[in-house]
C-alpha cells in the first residue's frame, strides 16, 4: 500500500461582482458571475445551459486560519439558541472554510455563468462546480430543530427590503 498524497485543491473559478462584504443575512437578489478559469477549455461548461441551478463549492477566503472554531456554540452567539458543535454550523469556522451553494444560472456567456443567489462575495475562489441535480437532492423526509429557521429569516431576503 502507497501513503496517500495530501489533497490538493486549485480554483476552478472565480466569484466577480456581487456581494462586496461578508454578512450573515440578506444574501437574496443579488447577481454575480462565476468566472471559469482561462486555462480550462470551455467545453467544460457544454450543456450547463440547460440546467436552472448549480451546486458551487468555494472557499471562504476573506477568513484565517485563526478564525476555525472546534467547540460547540451557539449559533451567532445567540443564547436563544442551544450550543452546537463545529460540524452543525454552515459558516467559516469550519477546519477547512469551505461553503457549498445553489445559485440560480441565469445565463452563460463564455467562460461566464451569470447566477442570482450566491452566498459568496467577489474575489472569492471557487474549488468546484456542477449542476444541481435533483434527483441527487436529498431523500426521504427532512428533518431539522427550529433554530435554523429562525437564523435564517432574513438570509434570502434582498438586501433593499432591510
Amino acid at each position: 500500500m502507497t501513503a496517500q498524497q495530501p489533497l490538493q485543491v486549485v480554483p476552478i473559478a472565480t466569484v466577480v461582482g456581487g456581494h462586496t462584504t461578508v454578512l450573515d443575512d440578506y444574501q437574496g437578489g443579488v447577481e454575480s458571475i462565476i468566472r471559469l478559469r482561462g486555462d480550462l477549455p470551455l467545453e467544460t461548461l457544454q450543456g450547463i445551459e440547460e440546467f436552472s441551478h448549480l451546486t458551487v463549492t468555494w472557499h471562504f477566503s476573506r477568513s484565517s486560519p485563526d478564525d476555525i472554531q472546534l467547540h460547540a456554540r451557539s449559533p451567532r452567539n445567540n443564547p436563544r439558541w442551544p450550543a452546537t458543535g463545529t460540524f452543525v454550523h454552515r459558516n467559516h469556522r469550519r477546519p477547512n472554510q469551505l461553503a457549498v451553494s445553489y445559485p440560480r444560472l441565469l445565463g452563460v456567456d463564455g467562460r461566464d455563468l451569470q447566477v442570482t443567489d450566491l452566498d459568496a462575495v467577489d474575489g472569492t475562489p471557487v474549488l468546484d462546480l456542477a449542476p444541481y441535480f435533483t434527483a441527487m437532492g436529498p431523500r426521504g423526509a427532512i428533518r431539522e430543530p427550529a433554530w435554523p429557521g429562525e437564523m435564517l429569516a432574513d438570509y434570502w431576503r434582498n438586501a433593499d427590503s432591510r
